[in-house]
């Protein structure tokens, strides 16, 4: 009894060395991950990998380690979005040559929400003001807004940095121009007496440009950095969803498609955002995205839906036909003995209308009493 007691003890001392060895390991990771020799070894390596230059500056060192505090939580919870979106930006960079780190820039700006609108317009992913996004091939109308569109506006900014890059020559310059605009980053050029390096041009910037590189730099930083940091990328818990695109012929509204396919409207939404009223007008260009197993009902029962979708659109509340303009209105004063009825048939329209245009509850009117009319005719009495 007394041996296997001794034991159990051992067993429970093994035990909790153990998990206070574990803990003493994690405690380790965490303080060397904030150690500055390690920030400034790691970004040396990552220096060595990429044309973009990155310095151990204590403005970046400052910046990683408060985003170490308090961002890593953010990209736990979206490493869906982040294995989701990243893939497509390194893709269409790589088109343009563009170094693959900045793919990381849709994070800082939009915080890879595709519908994010800041406070002075700038909208998307990439956050491109109105006029940035027309030169660049981004098509803006009442129905649609492709600043929205990840794909499209993913290759209007490739296309978009690559003239920045044409301009300064320099990756930092081009993410500093990418948030101030070119001008801005020529008028601190001539301030700085000169300089074309960014870090000694950055006393002439606007503080919040000052803040974008470092603000990059740290994205990055911990993101290469992912696995030490405790963010696993590749524990994505939803699988990626194999989507198609295809031509809408009709007008189209997501409601539509949502009851007649039996599919969450808000996930056509999430697909689409790019169409702001949730409505695709027929034009032969634009495309609807919707998972590859809902196109292929979508082309089988393509007749019959665009039928119904055709009938919801007629249910709607339209406006008075023609022969109803607001040249025809008539005030008219009801007479003695005179009921609705009466007066509708005198002028050829309906009572309901007549209703409908004078806001009447019921059919009950008084002499004298003021009607809106629309006629069909004008009695010759």
């Amino acid at each position: 009894m007394k041996i296997a007691q001794l034991a159990l003890i051992i067993f429970l001392l093994f035990i909790s060395s153990a998990f206070s060895q574990t803990d003493n390991n994690i405690e380790l990771v965490l303080q060397s991950n904030f150690n500055s020799d390690t920030i400034k070894n790691r970004l040396e390596r990552l220096n060595a990998k990429t044309p973009i230059e990155l310095f151990f500056t204590p403005s970046v060192e400052k910046t990683i380690k408060r985003y170490l505090k308090t961002r890593i939580e953010f990209y736990r919870n979206n490493i869906d979005k982040i294995s989701f979106y990243l893939p497509l930006f390194e893709e269409h960079l790589q088109n343009k040559q563009i170094p693959k780190e900045i793919k990381y820039l849709p994070i800082i700006e939009s915080r890879l929400d595709p519908s994010a609108i800041s406070r002075v317009g700038a909208t998307g992913l990439w956050q491109f003001m109105f006029y940035t996004a027309l030169e660049n091939g981004l098509t803006m109308n009442s129905y649609i807004d492709e600043r929205m569109d990840p794909q499209k506006s993913t290759v209007a900014a490739a296309l978009y940095l690559s003239k920045l890059y044409e301009i300064h020559n320099d990756w930092n310059l081009v993410l500093a121009s990418y948030n101030a605009g070119p001008r801005t980053i020529s008028r601190a050029k001539t301030k700085s007496g000169g300089y074309t390096n960014y870090w000694n041009m950055r006393p002439f910037l606007p503080s919040e440009t000052a803040n974008y590189i470092p603000s990059f730099i740290a994205t990055m930083y911990i993101l290469e950095y992912s696995k030490e940091h405790g963010i696993d990328l590749d524990k994505s818990e939803k699988p990626i969803l194999k989507t198609e695109k295809i031509i809408v012929k009709e007008k189209i509204a997501f409601e539509h498609i949502s009851y007649f396919f039996n599919y969450s409207k808000d996930s056509i939404k999430s697909l689409n955002p790019s169409y702001i009223h949730n409505i695709i007008p027929a034009d032969g260009k634009n495309k609807l995205r919707l998972p590859i197993d809902l196109v292929d009902r979508f082309v089988m029962q393509e007749e019959d839906f665009y039928s119904f979708a055709k009938a919801e659109f007629e249910k709607r509340e339209k406006p008075l036909p023609d022969l109803y303009s607001i040249d025809s209105k008539l005030i008219y004063k009801v007479k003695y003995g005179e009921f609705l009825g009466k007066i509708a048939r005198k002028f050829g329209i309906k009572v309901s209308d007549l209703k409908r245009w004078n806001n009447l509850k019921s059919d009950n009117i008084r002499e004298n009493q003021k009607l809106i009319i629309f006629p069909k005719r004008i009695p010759k009495n």
